[in-house]
Order: C-alpha cells, then structure tokens, then sequence
C-alpha cells in the first residue's frame, strides 16, 4: 500500500469550521453531540485532514464520556503525544503524526486489560471507513483486523 498521506490546502478547505478548528486549532467538540462517540460499526478512523489510518473499531470500547474512545492506535506510530498545559494540570495531547491534526487527549484511566489508556478522540478529527469499503478506499490492507472478529460475529 503506498499511500501519500499528507496536509494539503485542498484538503483544509474542505473541511467544515468545526473539523478546522478541533485539528488546526486545537480544539475539542461537545460530548455526546458528534458523529463517533456511539458509532460501534467495524471499519477504520482516518486523520480527516491527511487519510492517514489512526484508530480501529477493534480498539474501541464505550467510556461514557461522549467521545470515541480507543485502547491504543491502528499502529505505534499513526500518533504523536505531547504534554498540553491548558488546563490546570497537564494532559497528554495526541496528534495524527503525518499532518500534525489535533485529535484528543491520551488518559491513563481506559481498560486495564488492555493496556490501561484511553486515547479520547474529537469525531470532528476522524473519519469513518467501515470495512466493507476498506478495498474501495485503499485500506485493504487492514481488513486483517477484521477477519477474527467477523467470524466470532457470524458464529
């Protein structure tokens, strides 16, 4: 798969304001009012700014704070951290690692069986593939992340 993933100004133009100001501007949507936080479809989460392959519905799990939340990324390096001082005490900000795109917040409170984080994401920084169209859009490659889980489902 030889994928150019990379921040173009044809791709910040499209995207809405609240997509631009969550991964440009370091913001953060409302919990509960967006479009992944109770999405449990199988597929892939992209960097909405690059395409680059972040996160997968395999890792993901409910928290209940309103935000698609993750055990870890698709891969180690899909994602940067860094400490954000803009609240009071520092939080771990996580960044897609190609285009730089501001994501969420890394916490230390996910399942402890799989691992102990919670990567909490802002839906208005991903977009969704679901695996029925990871061919089509250039992901085959990671419908191996599927395979297990579609066999326990049609079981």
């Amino acid at each position: 798969m030889s994928h150019e993933y990379r921040k173009t100004p044809e791709a910040l133009s499209a995207l809405t304001d609240l997509q631009y100001q969550v991964t440009q501007q370091d913001g953060t949507e409302p919990p509960f009012r967006n479009a992944h936080w109770n999405n449990h479809d199988p597929g892939i989460y992209v960097d909405v700014v690059s395409g680059e392959p972040l996160f997968s519905s395999t890792d993901k799990f409910d928290s209940g704070t309103g935000w698609p939340s993750f055990t870890r990324p698709i891969a180690p390096d899909a994602v940067a951290t860094k400490t954000d001082w803009k609240m009071i005490l520092p939080r771990t900000e996580v960044r897609s690692a190609i285009a730089d795109s501001h994501l969420g917040h890394v916490f230390r409170d996910g399942p402890r069986d799989a691992g102990g984080l919670r990567y909490c994401m802002n839906s208005a920084a991903l977009r969704f593939v679901p695996v029925a169209e990871l061919e089509a859009q250039g992901f085959g490659a990671y419908r191996r992340l599927f395979e297990n889980t579609q066999k326990e489902n049609a079981s």
